[in-house]
């Protein structure tokens, strides 16, 4: 069972925005070193099966990674200088 702990965690809330994200990333980095204790939701094996399938339909729609990169940096791009 789970032990109740202080939230935000002492001191937390003295961190400039830089160091809180450091401090949840390095959380994160410490509960990712053991990927299998995390447990997968039922919906994110639901939403694998469902692209899978999806694939096995339509195996012609495959994007290579250079090309999803280039989409995706450039969508990037587009929100940045839309600021």
């Amino acid at each position: 069972m789970a032990r109740s702990l202080p939230f935000p965690p002492p001191g937390f809330d003295d961190l400039s925005a830089d160091e809180k994200i450091d401090y949840v990333q390095n959380l994160w980095d410490r509960i990712a070193a053991e990927p299998d204790d995390l447990p997968i939701p039922d919906w994110h094996l639901q939403i694998v099966e469902e692209r899978l399938a999806a694939h096995r339909t339509h195996p012609e729609q495959v994007v290579s990674w250079e090309e999803a990169e280039k989409e995706i940096l450039s969508e990037l791009r587009n929100r940045t200088a839309a600021r």
